[in-house]
């Protein structure tokens, strides 16, 4: 087998020694070539690449969840084809590794390995469906290009906080979930809109719903986690349905502590609820949009201000090594 090892030499828990032993073990088992990305948007580009050419039958992504997004709109740069592109493989070594972990590998990359390597020997592999964001015809976003992301969006609240955090990792702070909650606080404090929210959701056949302050799109679950325990902001959400919605009506101090509350102990039976919190479960598209611009968000990586976005979700969009 002829694959593609796509390394992050910034992903922030593994060593240069570790990489090492990981692409020894992985050369072990097939014709590896190796590219340590260099710049913002390489990893797309080596996914594109491989999925334009003929040879590389497998794509292995080395670091965080924005590695494994930039691998993952590569590959699909042209769309979905199952029976022709490259499959995709995940060792995890960002901070967080949602979407590896979501997929039930290992959160250490050693140990992540050597699962991988198994799944080839034993030829294990799934389809995922993936979501798909885009700028919303006749708007003034309309121009923006389409972006796939693997478990998670979101316009509003939690985009903002990411922006933050992102901030604060340019002056030097490491990442951190004391970080992540310290972000969340300011964003609250400093959050204009959070009692009367601007976005609206429409889809087609529906009534729209009005007035949400916050909206996170999960493709799977849990949504995100807080070391080492999962956060299900859409319990249903799954890699085999379409696309969930959480939205929040209202952000109060106290409707906003209750709801973070319930985000904490939330369980794959039971996510957040109650008169202000909307659920929406597989849809295959929809649109939001918002009075005001809003920072937007994709598997954890700012990507500025939107006033609409059109979200689908595609079946069936991607083959990986579980």
């Amino acid at each position: 087998m002829r694959a593609l090892l796509v390394v992050n030499p910034a992903a922030t828990t593994t060593s240069a020694r570790t990489r090492d032993v990981l692409i020894h073990a992985l050369a072990s088992e097939m014709k590896l070539e190796v590219v340590t990305t260099e710049y913002r948007g390489h990893a797309r580009d080596l996914g594109r690449q491989a999925a334009e050419g003929e040879d590389i039958e497998l794509v292995v992504a080395l670091g965080g969840d924005g590695t494994v997004n930039e691998v993952v709109n590569g590959l699909l740069h042209n769309g979905p084809e199952l029976d022709r592109l490259p499959r995709l493989a995940v060792v995890p070594g960002g901070s967080t590794n949602v979407f590896a972990r979501a997929l039930g590998l290992p959160n250490d990359a050693v140990e992540a390995t050597g699962a991988l390597l198994d799944a080839l020997r034993e030829n294990r592999e799934r389809t995922v469906g993936l979501g798909l964001a885009a700028g919303t015809p006749g708007t003034e976003d309309e121009s923006v290009p389409s972006r796939w992301f693997t478990f998670c969006a979101g316009l509003g609240f939690d985009a903002g906080v990411i922006g933050r955090v992102e901030q604060q990792r340019e002056r030097g702070k490491r990442s951190t979930h004391a970080l992540y909650l310290r972000q969340v606080v300011r964003q609250f404090l400093d959050e204009p809109h959070r009692r009367h929210g601007t976005i609206t959701l429409d889809r087609p056949g529906e009534d729209p719903v009005t007035d949400l302050v916050l909206s996170i799109i999960c493709n799977t679950s849990p949504w995100t986690f807080l070391g080492n325990r999962p956060v299900y902001a859409s319990p249903k959400a799954s890699f085999d349905t379409g696309l969930d919605v959480l939205g929040l009506s209202r952000m109060s101090t106290a409707s906003a502590a209750r709801y973070a509350t319930q985000l904490l102990t939330s369980s794959p039976a039971r996510g957040p609820h109650g008169k202000h919190a909307l659920s929406l479960h597989d849809l295959t598209d929809f649109t939001l949009h918002s009075k005001a611009p809003l920072p937007l968000q994709m598997d954890g990586d700012h990507l500025g201000l939107r006033t609409s976005v059109t979200f689908t979700g595609v079946r069936r969009a991607l083959r990986v090594i579980v």
